[in-house]
């Protein structure tokens, strides 16, 4: 009988847990190590934090949903993973052992990295749902009190996407309120263009968020360096391509809302052949280490290179239906360690992308995610609004019922030309009898 444990129980983690359950026969355990008991759907935080979603819409009690699939659940969170030993510590001393990991765990927020930013101190966040509710209450004290506003994300971000919908979310909800011509908003990235996202812009993203900024008179500031956050003042540093400061701005703000840096959980942080210097793991084609080949990942904590130089870091996103393609390729993988075969899985790393804008929104599908691609496509509308609403009720759908992929998904990916494995080129092996 083997053994795998899941690390972490976010979009990766969950949808994990269930392909592995489903894939591995029943004489095989499955069990998940996560730092609390629910699933919170990330996407959903910007809509929160404008006060159109409340907590309990967007959480699933994971529990009895684990415990209806026969997968074992350990809410106490992981204090340290020893590959060596093939073993997860948990926080309250416990310990669990494993034939294979997944490391699931997503991100830790690198708030620190600069002076006075996050929710502790002078910047709101959409990262957590708690982070997402207390934005809610600086929200209802901007339309009490309007004034300047900041949006954006800082050096080394690597998930844009949430910046530009929480821009356009602020901006419907200060209409709604009867206030947005009272609050100048001022979006501030680290990457050379609007609309780059990480990848390098995605068809027509730089022109759409451009057009899109101006019509809701939103001014940006690119290669942007946040040096510090004071309260109501920012100072960013915008830099020009040979690295110096091209102009030094100070922003006035009373909300300001940035999102920032990612760096790898304290639990697998500096673990020699595990992690890169960031705390991400290093994994192959197939999402297996190299140094410990029993351990895979999954999601944000994976570590990806940046696409091209640029005058300030940006990392690279990983996407939703990015990452299930990740899961998927793991689950086929683990399930023929275990039959005693090598991986021969690989994800697709196709990205499928819906940006809500409040009332509409810009769509883009990328294949693959990095570039060069096969599908290259961006476009935007109201439609986009209802497909990531109807989307945010299916995924919580698909969580609460325990299903990684139910057949009416397969079959529209199917219909779009979408998938999540690489076709498997079968390779002679270097003894097979001539033809």
């Amino acid at each position: 009988m083997a053994h795998v444990v899941v690390l972490g129980a976010g979009l990766g983690g969950t949808i994990m847990a269930y392909e592995l359950r489903d894939e591995l026969a029943k004489e095989h355990q499955v069990s998940v190590v996560n730092n609390g008991s629910h699933y919170s759907f990330v996407p959903s935080n910007p809509w929160v934090a404008v006060g159109w979603r409340d907590k309990q819409a967007v959480e699933v009690d994971l529990a009895p949903v684990l415990a209806r699939r026969g997968i074992a659940f350990h809410p106490q969170g992981a204090k340290r993973v020893h590959p060596g030993e093939r073993t997860v510590e948990l926080n309250d001393g416990a310990t669990v052992t494993y034939d294979y990991l997944v490391i699931a765990t997503g991100p830790e927020l690198a708030f620190d990295e600069i002076e006075g930013f996050g929710p502790e101190h002078n910047t709101q966040s959409v990262c957590h749902i708690d982070h997402a509710l207390k934005a809610k209450a600086a929200f209802d004290a901007l339309v009490a009190s309007p004034g300047p506003v900041v949006i954006g994300a800082v050096q080394g971000a690597s998930c844009f996407g949430p910046a530009y919908e929480f821009t356009f979310i602020l901006d419907k909800a200060l209409r709604d309120a009867k206030v947005r011509d009272r609050v100048p908003m001022t979006f501030v990235t680290s990457e050379p263009y609007v609309g780059h996202l990480g990848l390098d812009g995605v068809g027509d993203t730089k022109g759409l968020l451009e057009s899109e900024m101006r019509q809701h008179h939103i001014k940006w500031i690119c290669n942007a360096k946040v040096d510090k956050v004071e309260p109501g003042k920012m100072l960013v540093s915008e830099i020009a391509d040979d690295g110096s400061v091209k102009q030094a701005h100070e922003l006035p703000h009373v909300y300001a809302m940035l999102l920032p840096a990612f760096r790898g959980v304290a639990a697998v942080r500096g673990i020699e052949g595990l992690t890169n210097p960031r705390g991400f793991i290093l994994v192959d084609k197939h999402q297996r280490n190299l140094a410990f080949p029993e351990i895979f990942a999954v999601g944000v904590c994976v570590a990806i290179p940046p696409v091209g130089k640029t005058p300030v870091p940006v990392g690279v996103p990983k996407t939703g239906f990015m990452i299930e393609s990740m899961v998927t390729a793991t689950a086929r993988n683990i399930s023929r360690l275990v039959k005693g075969a090598e991986p021969d899985a690989q994800g697709t790393w196709n990205a499928v992308c819906l940006a809500d804008f409040g009332d509409s929104g810009v769509a883009f599908v990328a294949q693959p995610q990095i570039p060069p691609r096969n599908v290259n496509w961006s476009s935007s509308g109201k439609w986009v609004h209802t497909a990531k609403v109807g989307f945010e009720k299916y995924f919580l759908h698909k969580i609460r019922s325990g299903k990684s992929e139910p057949f009416y998904e397969r079959l529209a990916l199917q219909v779009l030309g979408i998938d999540k494995l690489k076709e498997i080129k079968i390779e002679a092996s270097a003894d097979a009898p001539a033809a």
